[in-house]
Parts: C-alpha cells; sequence; structure tokens
C-alpha cells in the first residue's frame, strides 16, 4: 500500500511539473475562453494603436515628405480607416427579442427560437444601408470598419476583427443624418427585418447625433489567405 502511494505521489509530481493539476470546472468552458481571448485581443489592439501613435509622432519630426506628399498620405488614411472621422450621424441599436415573446399580430405564427435573436444578415444590411447612405465612417460595437472587415455571427454572437460581442449591438455612422435615415428606409432587407420587429419585437432604435467621434482602425491590415499544399 505505500509503495503504491508513493508510486501515485511521484507520477503525480512528475505530471504536474509546479503546475496545478486539478483543473476548475469553469476552465473547461468553451464560452470563457472565448471571452478572455476576446479581451486579450481587444489589450492587444489598444496596444498596437498607441505603438502606431508613437511611430507616427516620431515619423512627423522629420520624414522628408513634401506637403503634397503629407496631403496625399493624409488622404489614403482617411479612405483606409486608420484615422479619426468626426461629425454628424447616427447610431442603429439591434437587440434580441424577449424570451417569451410570442405574435403581436393576427395571422403570423407563433415564433421559433429563431426569430427571436439577431441574425448576421441583419447586422450586414444595416452597415450596408449606411454605407450606401453615403457615410463617411462606421464603427460596430467599439471598433471601426474598413474595407476588410467581415460582421460574422456564430449562433446569436457577433465575432468581429477577432473579438466576441453579445446583444444589444450598436452600430455609429458617420454623415448626413437625412441621407442615413432614408437608406435604412429604403433597404429591402431591413423592411424585411422591420417585420420581425412589428410582430415579434425585436429591438430597433435609431438616434440621429449632433457629434460624433469614430476611432481610427488600430489592428493589423496585412491579408492572411489560404495557400494549397506543395
Amino acid at each position: 500500500m505505500f509503495a503504491l502511494a508513493g508510486l501515485i505521489f511521484f507520477t503525480s509530481f512528475n505530471t504536474a511539473k509546479g503546475t496545478n493539476i486539478r483543473t476548475d470546472s469553469s476552465l473547461l468552458k468553451l464560452s470563457d475562453l472565448i471571452q478572455e481571448r476576446s479581451h486579450k485581443n481587444g489589450r492587444l489592439d489598444e496596444s498596437n494603436g498607441t505603438l502606431r501613435e508613437d511611430v507616427e509622432a516620431l515619423a512627423e519630426r522629420d520624414d522628408g515628405r513634401t506637403e503634397a506628399e503629407d496631403k496625399k498620405l493624409a488622404a489614403l488614411e482617411e479612405n483606409a480607416g486608420t484615422q479619426k472621422v468626426k461629425g454628424k450621424g447616427l447610431t442603429v441599436t439591434l437587440n434580441d427579442a424577449p424570451p417569451n415573446a410570442t405574435a403581436k399580430l393576427p395571422g403570423y405564427p407563433e415564433p421559433q427560437p429563431d426569430y427571436l435573436v439577431i441574425h448576421q444578415q441583419d447586422l450586414q444590411a444595416v452597415v450596408n444601408a449606411l454605407w450606401q447612405g453615403g457615410a463617411k465612417g462606421i464603427k460596430v460595437m467599439d471598433q471601426r470598419l474598413i474595407s476588410t472587415s467581415a460582421v460574422r455571427c456564430v449562433g446569436n454572437t457577433l465575432i468581429l476583427q477577432g473579438r466576441v460581442y453579445s446583444p444589444p449591438y450598436k452600430i455609429t455612422a458617420v454623415g448626413d443624418p437625412e441621407k442615413l435615415q432614408k437608406a435604412l428606409t429604403a433597404s429591402s432587407a431591413i423592411q424585411n427585418y422591420m417585420v420581425y420587429v412589428n410582430v415579434y419585437g425585436l429591438g430597433w432604435k435609431v438616434e440621429e447625433k449632433e457629434a460624433v467621434t469614430l476611432p481610427g482602425y488600430s489592428g493589423t491590415v496585412d491579408l492572411h489567405y489560404a495557400k494549397p499544399v506543395e
């Protein structure tokens, strides 16, 4: 018995190598791991943005560029979304319906679970309409969109540029509020979404803003793509 106990202790010591081999059950939850990685990505984005500002400040001391080249670079940065943009605009907020929602209007079926949550196409419809309405810049939650940004949902959670968000989803745009409102109203995809708003209670709120400031995109702009196996 003592020999067996000694063998077990030695095996545990050798396996642990100074770490805790008794894992808390919460660590096994995939959702916790995703949230932890999402927060880490957010901190890295902030750090990257700070470093980029430092590099730009150093480059402005004497980079050898002419005034015309500086103006051209500023225009490119504005179009790329890496600089802040300010002005009038509006915010659109989308939210899931209450879990106990029922059909509010006659002639419609009782809701399936799929009817009561925000989907990827709903978020994409709002983003597309705002671009169509002449938005100078858009952010989803706290992240600026650029030309390579992809609005993707897994279940009822949004994955945007390596970070995870839950509803309510807030989309903010800088531009002419009247034109942005008209573009939202004219979108056939949003008209379809409004049916679910009126029947099942999905969240929809549009607020005009007199002054909006969108952050510049601070993430990587490198493109990653698959390569064939040789």
